[in-house]
């Protein structure tokens, strides 16, 4: 008698399950030194934290998960609307007619991170996004070694490591303090809001950084490949029609005070830099894997995810805008951060200049953000918020147009949400987003976008 292979798969993988379940139970609840909690407790939680007190007895394997699922009543337009939810087009340039989007559910999102208690103070992280609106197949986000401790014998290294934290790999960029905020895919629970900046502030690249923090002083200095992947390539001359073809680390420097100043007060103050003088594909204000979590808002009606892989990538940052200083990039942030028992203030201030491979001049970008959220309940598992966000910057001149004045982005947010648990997040928000002083033949002129996203999260 012939048994096919396929046949046998449903039973081999039922007993593989049943063979791994013990492990898999085993290896989630194990604790894994100076690593930032995947639920509740990881909000305001910025670098992960550092404690060189550890009762190491042997490698230890931690398996977490982010879920995301979101329902968007978004409405948008531009001049000359049909109406808000048909679609609209700017009358003087054909062509701008705006994607038609109806409520609905949006694409589920999901994040894997395993974490590994390699040696004493030594952690490695790897992270996968499962599921995104960015990519439709599995993507590896990045992977690095955190070294909190040294495996040197010696006061002098003890000392050292008393203050100091290495990461090297492949990792999420520590440019600014927005970025321990934001939604990254199924990472949605340390975010009140639904979305980050405006400018969104992310990139994951190959490097290392050495951070040193005392007494509520932290600072940091970091140096990558500038670019979000490897790249040895013929492909980078053409990503560099100016002819420059030198490829440019990035620097980035970090500096800030932390601390609880008394029981119900803690302050953080940070600046950062973050420049890269030239990269064949620098991508700090556009490397986000996963996409936005406003889907298909003013985005043009003819624009569709790539016929060849099905990947979302031409409409992964509906609501975003990206200065485009892929060539050339120096930028620096300013963040504050104040919590008053459940009240909460943070505040961004950035400047940056740059310029695209096919520019000779820099061009500037200004973007300012402003939030207060205010947690309450027995263990602040309720909270309401509002968020102001406004960007002012030049266009890319990458064709024969020339832009000469400066464009403007303004969001309002308003946002409510309760944790069942520290692991599951029910939130809503009502959003109002208005793009101003772009020329009339952009499909942005006069656009804007509002309604509501409501959003289930849940991270371990």
């Amino acid at each position: 008698m012939k048994i096919k292979i396929t046949q046998l798969l449903v039973p081999i993988t039922l007993l593989m399950w049943i063979c791994f379940i013990p492990f898999i139970g085993k290896a989630q609840f194990q604790k894994v030194d100076n690593l930032r909690p995947y639920d509740k407790t990881g909000i305001n939680v910025f670098e992960d934290p550092k404690d060189t007190i550890t009762t190491f007895d042997g490698m230890k394997l931690k398996f977490g998960a982010g879920f995301t699922q979101q329902f968007q009543n978004l409405k948008h337009k531009n001049p000359g609307a049909l109406n808000n939810n048909v679609g609209s087009f700017n009358p003087a340039v054909a062509g701008n007619r705006l994607k038609i989007i109806t409520p609905g559910f949006q694409t589920a999102q999901a994040n894997l991170y395993m974490d590994v208690q390699l040696a004493d103070g030594i952690r490695l992280n790897i992270t996968s996004y499962l599921s995104t609106k960015h990519h439709n197949e599995t993507w590896v986000k990045g992977g690095y070694i955190q070294f909190d401790k040294l495996p040197f014998k010696g006061q002098i290294w003890d000392d050292i490591m008393e203050i100091a934290t290495i990461k090297i790999g492949h990792f999420e960029v520590d440019y600014g303090d927005q970025h321990f905020r934001r939604s990254d895919g199924g990472n949605a629970i340390y975010n009140p809001f639904m979305e980050g900046n405006i400018v969104d502030e992310f990139a994951t690249e190959i490097g290392g950084q050495v951070m040193l923090r005392k007494n509520g002083f932290f600072g940091l200095l970091g140096a990558t490949n500038g670019m979000i992947k490897g790249n040895i390539d013929s492909l980078y001359a053409a990503s560099n029609p100016d002819g420059d073809y030198h490829k440019a680390p990035s620097i980035l420097l970090k500096g800030g005070f932390d601390k609880q100043v008394i029981q119900d007060v803690r302050v953080r103050l940070s600046a950062s830099y973050y420049g890269n003088q030239s990269s064949g594909g620098n991508t700090i204000f556009g490397g986000d894997r996963s996409g936005s979590n406003y889907q298909y808002v003013m985005e043009l009606n003819a624009a569709n995810p790539s016929s060849t892989t099905g990947a979302g990538t031409p409409l992964a940052f509906s609501g975003r805008f990206n200065p485009g200083f892929n060539k050339k990039v120096n930028t620096i942030m300013l963040n504050g951060f104040l919590k008053v028992k459940g009240l909460e203030l943070f505040g961004t201030y950035e400047t940056a200049s740059g310029r695209t491979g096919k520019e000779t001049a820099t061009r500037k970008m200004q973007q300012f953000a402003a939030d207060v959220v205010y947690r309450f309940g027995k263990t602040e598992n309720f909270f309401i918020g509002g968020k102001y966000n406004t960007v002012t910057a030049r266009l890319a001149n990458t064709t024969a147009i020339t832009y000469t004045d400066d464009v403007k982005v303004d969001r309002i947010a308003g946002a409510a949400g309760w944790f069942m648990t520290k692991n599951i997040l029910l939130k809503g928000e009502y959003v109002v987003q208005k793009y101003k002083d772009f020329p009339t033949q952009d499909y942005r002129s006069g656009g804007k976008f509002n309604g509501y996203v409501i959003e289930a999260v849940v991270g371990f």
